[in-house]
């Protein structure tokens, strides 16, 4: 055997170890693409619910968000018409109510010095 015939048959060996390994490889890709696929089947029929509760949720809490925002609104206006009102009360009762209290207080000082008159007198 020359060592061209034993460089060939070392080359042969290392070709079909390789095939070897390649083949393999391979079939471990293959496995691992299998597992895959049926993890995202798995995912896709189990999140599909999810996906429409989510959904479903959402929707419920815009409804919600709506009626709030009803009731902020029907607030604000009550609390318009309330400052309004009051407002209105202020103005409409400041003055008298002012020259009640200045009558009663006038009165009050005209009583003490008829009082303390009559007490000198």
């Amino acid at each position: 055997m020359s060592a061209t015939d034993l460089a060939a048959v070392i080359v042969a060996g290392c070709s079909v170890v390789a095939v070897v390994l390649l083949a393999v490889a391979l079939v471990a890709l293959v496995r691992t693409l299998r597992a895959l696929r049926d993890v995202a089947t798995l995912m896709r029929t189990e999140t599909a619910p999810v996906l429409d509760d989510l959904r479903d949720t959402v929707e419920a809490a815009n409804y919600e968000i709506m009626r709030l925002d009803g009731l902020v609104s029907t607030a604000e206006s009550v609390t318009g018409t309330v400052d309004s009102a009051s407002r209105l009360a202020y103005i409409a009762m400041a003055n008298p109510v002012i020259k009640g209290v200045a009558f009663a207080s006038g009165t009050a000082k005209a009583a003490r010095r008829l009082r303390t008159r009559k007490v000198d007198g």
